[in-house]
């Protein structure tokens, strides 16, 4: 296998794919070298979630980059939860990030880990080092500590525990475990260089005490390692290859190479950073979502206002979008931003070959064809997908009374206003041309019926001559009613995401909800997570968690139109 992979790796920067070269990002070209020079013979890599929040669309690139290398190389991609910190990390979280991994489609053979059990492993190494004098108990507080290391300008201070004996700090290192020190009262330090021109490096603390139920180890242990000291051992334990993270852990590489070599790691771990994904005008934070669910301004983690990946699967996106968003994002060593109509454009383009297209009017208002014989009813037969002819064709009902938009009516029209006005006449999608012969209004002066005659020559598929506008409809006597949700962004676009103050900018109107829509009687046993194309008004998907057998709630994932251009 090893041979195969430096065969693969002597092909350059480019792969031979159809026929066509594939240009490869710069992690590629570098596992592909440590390949060809035999540093390792596989691939492995992870992805090292901490359980403290739901994930979010910035988290599905690390997911989709990490699973994808493994399975481009042939090799394994592991799911580890990174849960050293107990204060903030939830089973909820765990359950979540498990089920967006999954749905993303990332192959982690149904195996998950936890940094956890390797506490013990954790544990010995810091003895380990002890042994060695890399590592040292240190009786100062958090802020002192801080305050000795100095600054770009000016080295650390000695710690005055950095030179008790080997045998002082393993027994002080063990009072530690045992309990028998209060929280924050003593810390283990890496002994490492005071004076290193890189922060991290000067004698980072990677053991300190907290006296918290964690959610795997229950009151197993008091005392847990540190991030930046867990990490690279977890990576060396799994046996990953290469340790692919964003780009803030750069500064923090030397002390992760410094670990795995003190830690006398046969096979070290290789870490390479790539650039985060931002999204331009939206909430990722988990501080912030966690205040708007507990000041209850969204419905929880997944409010499908969010990107979290639980809220955009509610709201209707697919594995798919999210795939293709990634890809054209890119894999690159410098932070950029992608604007929120590039994902639209994802996910618009992903269902519009997919999803059958159905008759539903969110802002009903009563169309009478007074010609039309009363109490006669038809069937029509409307295609499915009018791009996709394999998606065949459903039977709708058409009779006299029908609801359409409040939009496509006017008593006083503007220029180049083609839909229904007194003396026009359209297109009825599917039907029949009807022309507007007169209107209804309550004592309020609001529009409540329009009347019109169709004409029975003109039915789709046998006309004669032309109408410059079309509609949509549904039929009164069978439509149903729903609710149907329409969402902008929850960020005010226009002042920025964040006031002065620090808190968000939210927009007043990022939810309206429509009670009495009239939906054809086709979707009336719609399922959770079915989605369609309302024609006219965009996607939009049953809600899993507010529908019920019968009546299904709809969220509108997208409109039908963007302003995004791709460039091909």
């Amino acid at each position: 296998m090893a041979e195969d992979f430096k065969n693969t790796a002597a092909a350059g920067t480019a792969a031979e794919n159809g026929g066509e070269t594939v240009s490869k990002n710069f992690i590629e070209r570098e596992i592909d070298k440590d390949l060809a020079e035999g540093v390792y013979d596989h691939v492995h890599t992870r992805f090292p979630p901490e359980p403290n929040g739901y994930l979010h669309i910035g988290h599905a690139k690390s997911i989709l980059l990490n699973s994808g290398l493994a399975e481009e190389y042939h090799g394994q991609f592991n799911l580890r939860f990174d849960d050293t910190n107990p204060v903030k990390e939830r089973t909820e979280f765990v359950k979540s990030i498990i089920a967006d991994v999954e749905w993303l489609g990332a192959d982690f053979r149904g195996e998950v880990l936890f940094a956890s059990n390797y506490f013990q492993e954790m544990y010995d190494k810091a003895v380990l080092l002890i042994k060695k004098g890399k590592a040292y108990v240190s009786d100062l507080s958090a802020d002192e500590i801080k305050a000795s290391r100095g600054d770009f300008n000016t080295p650390g201070s000695e710690d005055p525990g950095r030179n008790r004996s080997v045998e002082e700090n393993l027994r002080l290192f063990e009072d530690m475990k045992n309990g028998k020190f209060a929280d924050g009262e003593k810390v283990l330090r890496a002994r490492i260089d005071m004076a290193s021109g890189n922060i991290n490096m000067r004698d980072p603390v990677i053991y300190r005490i907290a006296r918290l139920t964690h959610h795997n180890t229950g009151n197993q242990w008091c005392i847990y390692p540190m991030y930046d000291f867990a990490h690279p051992i977890e990576d060396a334990v799994e046996g990953i290859t290469h340790s692919i993270c964003t780009l803030e852990f750069e500064d923090h590489r030397p002390l992760y190479d410094w670990v795995v070599r003190e830690c006398e790691y046969k096979e070290p771990p290789r870490q390479i950073e790539f650039a985060k994904m931002y999204l331009t005008n939206v909430v990722t934070g988990k501080r912030y979502i966690k205040k708007l669910v507990e000041d209850g301004i969204v419905d929880g983690w997944d409010d499908p206002r969010l990107v979290t990946i639980a809220a955009l699967r509610r709201r209707g996106y697919t594995p798919e979008s999210i795939r293709k968003f990634v890809e054209l994002a890119g894999v690159s060593k410098a932070d950029s931003s992608c604007e929120l109509d590039m994902l639209e454009y994802c996910i618009r383009d992903d269902l519009k070959l997919k999803k059958p297209r159905v008759l539903a009017v969110l802002h009903p208002l009563k169309l009478v064809i007074d010609n039309y014989p009363e109490g006669q009813t038809e069937i029509l037969d409307m295609p499915n997908n009018l791009e996709v002819p394999e998606m065949g064709s459903r039977q709708v009902t058409f009779g006299r009374e029908l609801w359409i938009e409040q939009d496509d009516f006017m008593e006083i029209p503007p220029h180049k206003y083609f839909r229904l006005f007194p003396g026009n006449e359209v297109r009825l999608m599917g039907a029949y041309y009807v022309k507007c012969t007169g209107f209804e209004k309550d004592e309020a002066g609001n529009i409540t019926v329009v009347h019109g005659e169709y004409d029975p020559t003109q039915k789709t598929g046998q006309e004669t001559r032309k109408v410059k506008g079309t509609i949509h409809w549904v039929y009164a006597g069978d439509c149903f009613d729903a609710t149907v949700r329409l969402y902008e962004n929850l960020v005010d676009e226009e002042k920025g995401k964040l006031a002065p103050d620090g808190t968000l900018n939210l927009n007043p109107n990022s939810l309206t909800v429509l009670e009495h829509c009239k939906l054809e009687a086709s979707l009336r046993d719609a399922k959770p997570f079915d989605s369609f194309q309302f024609i006219r008004n965009g996607f939009f998907n049953v809600d899993c968690k507010d529908s019920a057998e019968g009546a299904p709630v709809f969220n509108r994932i997208v409109g039908l139109k963007s302003s995004f251009k791709l460039n091909k």
